[in-house]
């Protein structure tokens, strides 16, 4: 019999655990021809989260639970508990409810047609459509950036075939992002569209920073090319320069006496020189920064305890 794992992340979600619990046991109580495991792990929820996740665990042994000593982040954490699942294929699902558990059967079904890798793409969402059009935008610049094909309004929400899920370990990411460490892989991906409805309750725990420290990643996991455009940066502001520094040297000796350079020009030029040197030291520091993480030997997340695993 094969053995599905199912796995959700969460942190202060007390008010959705129950009920994502209820709709996965649903669906796979649909599915008897296969053997399930559900994972959480809890990032040190504050809310009563671990208690209700106790509890579940308590009462059904399809249950798994790990709790964090702190908070690691949704990334590492997230990406540290997807690698304790054990089954044939894995399905992830945020704990929001915005990942429909309805479509399990869906990532099944593509999966037992060969798929390696079957992820949900989002055609439409619930949620403010200012926040969908800047998540469109985005994923055109990461396109256009990256070497290789990035899926968009991908989220890692699918199913992940064991192969790929040992192929995930070995790669030992220091800042896991799903859907930019598939393309990289080479997979080819199932797609199964669907609208992505509103959080079930309570608020998204990722602000207008976290967003922006992700699409910052994304893009420095996926492209070199920031690094080569401070590289032509360089080379045309320098010729700019060069040229510019020329025509003042000319000018001045042919109207020495006519004409005053003046202190605006100079100001203004070395402002934005000096712009564009702390635009171009900010990108070669995310780069030394990812190269930082990834040399550096560390655990991703620190274990406090393990219900159900045997």
């Amino acid at each position: 019999m094969k053995k599905i794992s199912i796995f959700t992340p969460c942190y202060n979600e007390k008010g959705n655990i129950s009920e994502m619990y209820a709709q996965v046991t649903a669906v796979m109580n649909t599915l008897p021809q296969y053997e399930y495991e559900y994972v959480f792990i809890d990032n040190k929820s504050t809310d009563g989260t671990r208690e209700i996740l106790r509890e579940i665990a308590s009462r059904d042994k399809h249950v798994k639970v790990i709790f964090n000593t702190r908070n690691f982040g949704p990334d590492q954490s997230g990406m540290h508990g997807f690698l304790a699942t054990t089954g044939d294929v894995s399905i992830c699902l945020a704990c929001d409810l915005q990942d429909p558990p309805r479509l399990i059967p869906d990532f099944i079904k593509k999966w037992e047609e060969g798929y390696k890798v079957v992820w949900g793409q989002k055609v439409k969402s619930q949620e403010n459509p200012l926040m969908y059009a800047i998540r469109t935008l985005y994923y055109k610049i990461i396109n256009l950036f990256s070497n290789l094909k990035q899926y968009p309004h991908m989220t890692g929400f699918g199913a992940y075939d064991k192969v790929v899920m040992d192929e995930i370990r070995k790669a030992q990411e220091p800042d896991p992002l799903l859907r930019n460490l598939i393309p990289d892989l080479g997979y080819e991906v199932g797609i199964v569209e669907y609208e992505q409805p509103r959080r079930k309750s309570g608020r998204s725990h990722y602000n207008f920073f976290s967003y922006v420290d992700t699409a910052i990643k994304s893009l420095v996991n996926t492209s070199r090319a920031p690094l080569r455009l401070v590289t032509y940066i360089g080379i045309i502001f320098s010729i700019l320069s060069f040229g510019t520094a020329c025509y003042y040297f000319i000018y001045k000796i042919v109207h020495w006496e006519a004409f005053s350079l003046g202190m605006a020009p100079l100001l203004i030029g070395i402002f934005f020189l000096g712009s564009i040197q702390i635009l171009c030291l900010g990108i070669i520091g995310e780069y030394l920064n990812d190269v930082l993480r990834r040399v550096t030997k560390k655990e991703n997340v620190i274990e406090e305890e393990r219900i159900n695993f045997d």
